[in-house]
């Protein structure tokens, strides 16, 4: 499956697993994979399952049609107007937001076209995001009235603060080349090669000690919120504990031995 093309299915999300990768499709290529309630209950659904699956070691978010993720889907919102409907539509959102950081695998924006507003939101939630050099960036609430106050938390977590508003205070779409060097991507590669590059970062982060994984990425997070003081007590703790390891024992074996690991997720 190319996740550039409208995959022929009703589904709002689909999935395809390789070789430890699950691939999670946006599949509203006709609304440009705008986050109705319905899509992000689905891909809550699949994060939630995912996180529990032993043989999935990386999870990769991609969009079908012409663009990655174009925000919320403002005629669902104002087809369900009132603060009830707004708090819990954000809520979910947020709840979305944190599911993938929290999730105890990394996970791989594939970014082609725009992703604006929560769509960009998405790009700075996940661990790393491979963009087409077509790709664009936003968060233009502010030329509708309404600043992108939840995408800033993100955003502002992801690349410094007077870049993060400006692009919330103008609107204004920035290159995938601009995106990189702020930081809110890693890669930037034509195209045609996208699904080759987001592929071959996949399989090699793939290719370690889930466990590290887990431990590291949890560890990443929550020092980041620390004090300096404060994130080196933590982060000794963490080395202590995944020293002790199955996996740690195996690799640093492995190392001195010169040949490759075989790890097992203890």
């Amino acid at each position: 499956m190319n996740p550039i093309t409208p995959a022929l299915s009703d589904a709002v999300l689909l999935r395809q697993d390789r070789d430890g990768v699950a691939w999670l499709t946006l599949n509203r290529p006709g609304q440009r994979n705008a986050l109705s309630v319905g899509l992000m209950d689905a891909l809550q659904t699949e994060l939630d399952a995912i996180a529990a699956a032993s043989d999935t070691r990386v999870v990769v978010i991609a969009g079908a049609g012409p663009a990655f993720c174009a925000g919320h889907d403002l005629r669902e919102i104002r087809a369900n107007p009132g603060r009830v409907s707004y708090e819990a539509l954000f809520a979910q959102c947020a709840r979305l937001m944190l599911s993938i950081v929290r999730l105890p695998k990394p996970v791989i924006a594939r970014v082609h076209g725009v992703a604006t507003a929560a769509g960009c939101q998405l790009v700075a939630s996940c661990d790393l995001a491979v963009a087409a050099d077509t790709a664009r960036f936003a968060t233009p609430g502010v030329n509708i009235g309404l600043f992108c106050s939840t995408p800033m938390v993100a955003l502002s977590r992801a690349i410094g603060r007077k870049p993060a508003m400006e692009m919330l205070l103008t609107g204004d779409l920035i290159p995938a080349a601009d995106a990189r060097t702020l930081g809110l991507i890693n890669r930037v590669v034509p195209e045609a090669e996208l699904d080759m590059a987001v592929q071959t970062l996949a399989a090699r982060v793939a290719a370690k000690s889930p466990l590290t994984l887990a431990i590291g990425k949890e560890a990443f997070y929550r020092q980041a919120e620390m004090d300096l003081d404060a994130a080196y007590r933590y982060a000794a703790e963490v080395m202590t504990r995944n020293m002790l390891a199955r996996d740690a024992e195996e690799g640093i074996d492995a190392f001195l031995a010169k040949r490759p690991p075989v790890w097992t997720g203890r």
